[in-house]
């Protein structure tokens, strides 16, 4: 409002939209039958909901799994399609009772559905996630997990002051952002298959064309999103400046940029810069074949790279250009780099933004 009060004061509260991400994401507990269907199929749902994954456990070995330290927002749980009983017994819940959560939610087959409800009180049920045709029908469980989202960034006290502003609900931006996906061509010179990274302030989020995966999902949508909450520039610094130090990489790309590792440390504007380089390379690197834990993309295939977010106001296109170029040649092992696209004007979310408004009309 200090920088653009006067600009506000020219619209009517129902004239104006707000995206925001400063809630960093929502952590999530899967619980599954095999890693091969219920859980993929549930670790893609919750990702592109805005869900950050703490930990996934395969049902076979629940009893010698350990339970996270941490509060958990929310349990999926899933497995078996419908017709297929007794999926799930008293294993579930004595595990359970030693998982701290918010919110959970069942979404296997319907024949336990009755059991499970009987002994979680709180448990909401919801359509199975996989078809008989094993395909996934996760709009129900991707509108809770998006509903979810929502309400923590509502419950915020830096957003509650925004609704002074709007009379809007305010979005979260990855939500925006994947709204936009389709249309991109109108405003950039974008080639598919194509990347999205959008780093901020709290997370590092990248949406992606699914042409750039293999695996067994079929869904609706053509793009796909991951979360990496730990890798935002302020209030994740830490664990982005842990990550890097522990990456096989860093310490030659510290080099190749001319610092040393003593720029991590710094508080500075040239520090700032340095960690909006690390945020890009650590994403790539997470989704590449070094890296099995998140979604492998096949970078080789890629043609457009496009970045949003609070990093176009501090990289320019040569910095970022400098940092693929680092990837690619040495993670890579190619030098022919994708095109890149800076969207210094935030073009994609007011695409976003237009998209949801002009279906609600």
């Amino acid at each position: 409002m200090t920088k653009c009060g006067d600009i506000f004061s020219q619209y009517k509260k129902e004239d104006i939209f707000i995206c925001s991400s400063a809630n960093g994401g929502l952590s999530t507990l899967i619980i599954g039958l095999t890693n091969s269907f219920s859980l993929k199929f549930a670790k893609n749902i919750a990702f592109n909901s805005g869900i950050n994954i703490i930990d996934t456990i395969l049902y076979s070995k629940i009893e010698e799994s350990k339970a996270p330290s941490e509060l958990v927002d929310v349990v999926i749980i899933v497995g078996g399609i419908d017709g297929i009983g007794n999926v799930f017994d008293e294993k579930l819940l004595r595990y359970l009772e030693n998982v701290q959560y918010s919110n959970i939610v069942y979404v296997g087959t319907t024949q336990d559905a009755s059991f499970l409800k009987e002994h979680l009180p709180n448990l909401v049920v919801l359509s199975n996630i996989i078809t008989h045709k094993l395909h996934v029908n996760g709009n129900e469980l991707k509108e809770y997990l998006t509903n979810l989202y929502q309400a923590d960034i509502v419950g915020k006290e830096d957003i509650k002051h925004l609704y002074e502003i709007t009379a809007n609900q305010i979005y979260s931006t990855p939500y925006i952002v994947n709204r936009s996906l389709p249309l991109i061509d109108a405003n950039f010179d974008v080639v598919n298959p194509f990347i999205v990274v959008d780093i901020g302030g709290a997370t590092t989020d990248i949406h992606y064309s699914r042409d750039l995966v293999r695996d067994n999902i079929v869904s609706e949508s053509g793009y796909d999103r991951l979360v990496f909450k730990k890798l935002g520039v302020y209030k994740s610094r830490e664990t982005l400046v842990f990550a890097a130090k522990n990456n096989e990489f860093v310490y030659e790309l510290l080099a190749y940029l001319n610092v040393t590792e003593d720029i991590l440390d710094e508080q500075s504007e040239k520090a700032l810069r340095i960690l909006m380089q690390l945020s890009i390379f650590l994403v790539l690197y997470k989704v590449s074949r070094l890296n099995p834990l998140y979604v492998t993309l096949q970078l080789e295939l890629l043609k457009t790279i496009v970045l949003t977010g609070g990093i176009t106001k501090v990289l320019n296109y040569e910095e970022v250009e400098a940092i693929i170029s680092f990837f690619y040649k040495k993670v890579m092992n190619v030098h022919a780099i994708p095109n890149i696209v800076m969207d210094y004007d935030y073009a994609i979310w007011t695409l976003g933004m237009e998209n949801p408004q002009k279906e609600e009309k």
